[in-house]
């Protein structure tokens, strides 16, 4: 989501200049200062707090992680596994492909899980585990991310990606499926809807949307009017300049992650509680994906909106938001499931 990518670019900064700051206090404890005694003989001074703090602020840029785990989460008692099974490759309309694992028995009926952007399909380890006990459970890549590939194309949009998805539908054989999207996989299921809503009330069998928006997400986070006055100005700026720097916004996302202050603008995403396995596992996602692709799904979102086109189409919906959430407040899925339910 778009606040969260914002919140690790300034902490990814506050992490650079932390690292910048220790090499400079090592490097000054290592030139120290030329005197001379009263003989004439020249003395290097050292000040040997400079190496110190120096030393310290560069272990935790590279090993800060395993500090701030135990400080932000609770210890794991059924820890993520970023499993996958063996999947199978689609082709996309636009170039690249998609890719597609389907676990559980063939003949249950399917759903399709779509993961929230920077991430990829592992972030439904635990769905994948208990839901393949009835359902043939879908799961697949959004293109750029994870082993999903884009192809030659610069754009990200989210009617690709709607697109996309009519493409992963097709591999459920005939069956109608649940799809279920988690914050921009609710929105692409959305546009699916606005753009395709006869094929959607014809080939889906039910619509669940997770901690998702209708509109703009900057206008239904915490902060909305801050977040929105800032767009112009600073947001966009700042992914813009992401993708045009993207090999250095490579370098600082990792050294980030190493340094723990990806795992702090991660924390934010999550509501009270979360162990220390999924933390890591989210915020190594988040670092994984290619900064570019990431900012230009960013941007692609501050242009959308539904037009709440799940409530014209007749499909059952149901809509899932939390209170603690302030990356989208459960207002927006309130408006979602208002408008719904008044079209029904």
């Amino acid at each position: 989501m778009p606040p969260l990518t914002f919140l690790r670019a300034l902490l990814a900064l506050v992490s650079i200049a932390l690292l910048a700051f220790a090499v400079y206090l090592i490097w000054t404890w290592y030139q120290g200062d030329i005197a001379r005694d009263a003989d004439g003989v020249v003395h290097r001074i050292r000040e040997d707090w400079r190496v110190w703090t120096g030393g310290v602020l560069l272990a935790w840029s590279l090993l800060g992680r395993f500090l701030m785990l135990p400080l932000l989460a609770r210890r794991d008692t059924d820890p993520i596994r970023p499993t996958r099974t063996e999947g199978i490759r689609l082709p996309r309309a636009g170039g690249g492909e998609l890719y597609v694992e389907l676990i559980g028995s063939a003949d249950a009926p399917p759903i399709i899980l779509t993961h929230g952007w920077s991430l990829d399909n592992t972030m439904w380890y635990y769905a994948k585990r208990d839901l393949a006990r009835r359902f043939r459970v879908v799961v697949w890549d959004l293109p750029g991310l994870g082993r999903s590939t884009r192809g030659k194309s610069g754009t990200v949009s989210l009617s690709d990606m709607a697109r996309d998805l009519q493409t992963v539908i097709g591999a459920c054989g005939g069956k109608p499926p649940i799809l279920v999207g988690h914050s921009i996989g609710g929105m692409i299921v959305q546009t699916l809807a606005r753009d395709e809503p006869d094929y959607v009330a014809r080939q889906v069998a039910g619509v669940v949307l997770l901690n998702t928006t209708y509109t703009n997400p900057l206008r239904t986070m915490i902060l909305s009017g801050l977040a929105t006055a800032l767009r112009w100005p600073l947001v966009e700026p700042m992914m813009r300049l992401t993708i045009w720097l993207e090999p250095l916004s490579w370098l600082s996302a990792w050294q980030s992650y190493l340094s723990g202050w990806t795992h702090v603008a991660t924390r934010f995403g999550f509501g009270t509680s979360v162990t220390r396995s999924q933390l890591d596992h989210t915020a190594l996602l988040l670092t994984r994906a290619r900064p570019a692709v990431s900012a230009k799904g960013d941007l692609a979102m501050f242009r959308w909106d539904s037009q709440f086109a799940l409530a014209r189409d007749g499909v059952p919906v149901l809509v899932i938001g939390g209170d603690m959430d302030i990356v989208t407040k459960a207002e927006a899925s309130r408006s979602i499931a208002a408008r719904h339910w008044r079209s029904s």
